[in-house]
């Protein structure tokens, strides 16, 4: 029973830290003058950076660790 509730403890943690990645960089009202449109909310050309796995490798870890935890009591 433990290590169904560590897996998924470890599981949401993962996720909650990728969000923060994509999220916790910049403020999300951070105005900005676009050329195109003037004053915008947009956020200024973030791309897909906030991807890429150097960025997110402790939540992609806490996932496959929970993940793993949840095979380990699949299996047995």
């Amino acid at each position: 029973m433990w290590t169904i509730s560590i897996g998924a403890i470890f599981i949401i943690c993962g996720i909650l830290l990728l969000c923060r990645e994509a999220l916790g960089r910049r403020p999300l009202s951070d105005p900005h003058q676009s050329s195109l449109s003037g004053r915008t909310l947009e956020p200024r050309s973030q791309g897909v950076r906030f991807l890429g796995l150097t960025r997110n490798w402790l939540g992609m870890g806490l996932i496959a660790a929970g993940a793993a935890f949840l095979l380990l009591v699949a299996f047995t």
